[in-house]
């Protein structure tokens, strides 16, 4: 099978498509500018289906490498037929390939293998020939040497039988569909960890048992994890019966009893201690990589949301880092995020110097005309904030609580240090609550997203497709907003198409030595951003107050001579023609259409040329959280809250309401029908109003509603 047909077979997207989606993969082309900018190749895909494509992709090239591995290593023991080798070059998955190679693998010493030194091969042929009446007195030719009875001799060729029933592919194709369909899994708590502090938040799992194929992706995920933590024993299985019938079918072809009394046995053997162990253990398997896909996806999801959360914008921002004793680390920030200055003041227990608190916050809003405030919303973020609001400052002052998670990570990370090498991580944690409030998607891609805490059991999945999963979002995420190519770090830079590691640290420098890039052409100045890497990246980067205006847009540059030409037709400048709506409307767009530019490109152009480099998130909005709830004990069945989402599950999702606790608002009470996804109600940083409806102040756990 070509690689074309797997991805037909596996994608169902049109043929064009794909083979052009796959020449611009071979080309070095990312997701976000073949989905951007090569919509006429492509069929007008989109980032999922292009993702969708190079997933599929990657999994024929790594079943392709593995059947070339597998068919010299059998031609290596002279065993390859073209008949095997076909079956082998037609196989579509690696678990049918995987069974193929299985009776021409090299094995360790079995006792299959101890048998055949023994001679017992010749007899273990005779029982599955099924024609001999009387094996056992057949076995007493084999009764020399190593075996020293008819019973041994039986017994070491039905440990071969069991070795090739094991090695069948029907028999394995069979007995897996079955597991498929109805596979148990069991959950027993370990008798001396029931009582441990450990176990009793998996007390749920303690006498479990439910259908595999029926569970919750998060419920086996907290199956395994309490399993691996040594409170729980698990076990899949099926109903025995039902297996060995399906043996015997395969199997069994006559009925001569001296022979298929000896089956029965190989094939009870061959099930207990070879096929059962391997095949459930396939399917547990396979049925967490289900569940790491949706947990993967569900990190993804609140990923995608939290990076592109709404921005304050451009303001000079003063951040606080609460805390008791150690104080409140205070920052200043300027339009760009630039620090302005630090200090620490002490309003709380127990120095609780209120007034001199007071009085510097105060001095430094003036000083650095302030025009926000952000509070981190870790210990003492709600006394913090209180503290502020009570101060005098001016009515167009804001004060915003900021989801500090992560940002200790960033502030021992080596990003901070180059950041900041001469401030301590207090005051660079200060600073990354500042700059999140003003701009979250570049200030949350220096952190390691596994530590922004948005994910569903991120540490229990594969953490390669996890990582993999969380780059592309990440990426999409930074080239859907676009890039400020003169105020960017290397983090944000690195994620933009055709750019990189190497290429944003070599902008930085450039943006030092030789002062703010002035246009996209000068992009071509920078070391190693080459024709191919300018292709890639210059939509994405933005260039403000830049001589040409669709510097500053998504036009990409190979476009601009057609936005020229539209300009000229109207008899107005480009610069008059971006933001004209009337003009553009009026636009036909058929007479610019070309052999390689079709209308979803040219709409691209129009609708960009309408709101030339707006930013397409909404705007930060204020928010206050009930004064009269500081601790769990505050909080009553009944109550209607305040909260914002701050992770979303496939379950539900959590609130937080203003203290430690977050409260869980399970999927069944969003509302008062069905829930399926979600995603499909509520979204990450939404305000809601919640229902209280179960407290456990002993567990520390909040039900909430948002059933009104």
């Amino acid at each position: 099978m070509t690689k074309l047909q797997y991805l037909l077979l596996a994608t169902k997207l049109p043929e064009k498509s794909i083979k052009n989606t796959l020449s611009l993969l071979d080309d070095d082309a990312t997701i976000p500018f073949i989905s951007r900018y090569r919509k006429e190749m492509t069929g007008n895909l989109d980032e999922v289906q292009i993702g969708d494509i190079v997933t599929h992709k990657l999994a024929y090239e790594t079943l392709e490498k593995r059947k070339i591995v597998i068919i010299k290593a059998i031609k290596e023991q002279g065993l390859l037929t073209q008949t095997i080798q076909n079956k082998i070059q037609q196989t579509t998955s690696l678990t049918v390939l995987e069974d193929l190679y299985l009776p021409f693998k090299k094995k360790r010493k079995t006792k299959a293998s101890v048998a055949r030194d023994n001679g017992l091969e010749p007899l273990a042929k005779i029982i599955m020939q099924q024609q001999d009446h009387d094996v056992e007195r057949t076995a007493t030719r084999f009764v020399k040497k190593d075996i020293d009875t008819v019973e041994e001799a039986l017994i070491g060729a039905r440990y071969i039988v069991a070795e090739w029933i094991n090695e069948n592919e029907w028999v394995r194709k069979k007995i897996r569909n079955l597991y498929q369909r109805s596979t148990i899994i069991c959950a027993k708590v370990i008798a001396k960890q029931k009582d441990t502090e450990k176990a009793q938040k998996y007390r749920n799992y303690f006498d479990w048992e439910e259908t595999l194929d029926k569970a919750p992706s998060h419920r086996l995920l907290a199956i395994l994890r309490a399993e691996n933590e040594g409170v729980i024993r698990v076990k899949v299985s099926v109903n025995k019966e039902k297996v060995l019938d399906i043996i015997d079918d395969v199997i069994v072809k006559t009925n001569v009893e001296s022979c298929t009394n000896q089956l029965f046995l190989a094939i009870e053997d061959a099930y207990k201690r070879l096929l059962q162990p391997a095949i459930s253990n396939e399917v547990l398997k396979e049925a967490k990589a289900k569940a790491d896909t949706k947990a993967i996806q569900v990190f993804a999801n609140n990923l995608r949301q939290l990076l592109l959360s709404a921005p304050l914008g451009e303001k000079r921002i003063l951040a606080l880092d609460p805390g008791y004793k150690s104080g409140c680390k205070v920052v200043c920030l300027e339009e760009n995020g630039n620090l302005l200055s630090d200090t620490v003041i002490y309003p709380h227990a127990p120095q609780k110097r209120v007034s001199e608190a007071s009085d510097v916050i105060k001095q430094l809003v003036v000083k650095h005309k302030i025009e926000a405030i952000a509070i981190g919303n870790g210990t003492a973020s709600r006394e913090t904030e209180s503290f502020v609001k009570a101060i005098q400052l001016k009515a167009d002052v804001e004060v915003f609580v900021v989801n500090e998670a992560g940002a200790s990570i960033y502030s021992a990370s080596k990003i901070a240090r180059e950041e900041f090498p001469d401030k301590d991580v207090t005051v660079r944690g200060a600073v990354s609550i500042g700059r999140r409030l003003a701009d979250p998607l570049a200030e949350l891609v220096k952190i390691d997203p596994k530590s922004i805490g948005v994910g569903q059991y991120q540490h229990d999945v594969d953490q390669q497709k996890l990582k993999t999963e969380l780059d592309t979002v990440v990426m999409s995420c930074v080239n859907n907003i676009g890039v400020n190519v003169n105020t960017a770090s290397v983090s944000l830079l690195s994620y933009v198409s055709g750019i990189g590691n190497t290429i944003a640290h070599n902008i930085v420098q450039y943006r030092t030595e030789n002062g703010s890039i002035t246009s996209r052409i000068a992009l071509k100045n920078i070391p190693r951003l080459g024709a191919k890497s300018f292709e890639q990246s210059a939509g994405f980067l933005r260039i403000k107050e830049a001589k040409n205006p669709l510097d500053n847009s998504s036009v990409h540059p190979e476009q601009y001579k057609l936005v020229a030409q539209m300009a000229k037709d109207l008899e107005v400048s480009v610069q008059k023609l971006m933001g004209n709506v009337a003009l553009l409307s009026a636009i036909n767009l058929q007479k610019y259409c070309t052999e390689t530019v079709g209308l979803p490109t040219l709409n691209d152009i129009i609708k960009e040329l309408k709101k030339p480099g707006i930013d397409p998130r909404e705007k930060a909005k204020a928010f206050e959280f009930d004064e009269n709830l500081q601790n769990i004990e505050d909080v009553k069945i009944g109550m209607k809250v305040p909260g914002i989402i701050n992770n979303i599950t496939n379950f539900g999702c959590f609130v937080n309401i203003g203290i430690k606790q977050s409260g869980l608002v399970h999927i069944s009470k969003f509302s008062n029908t069905f829930v399926k996804d979600p995603n499909e109600v509520v979204k990450l940083n939404q305000q809601v109003w919640a229902t209280v409806i179960d407290v456990d102040v002993n567990r520390g756990r909040i039900q909430l509603s948002l059933i009104a």
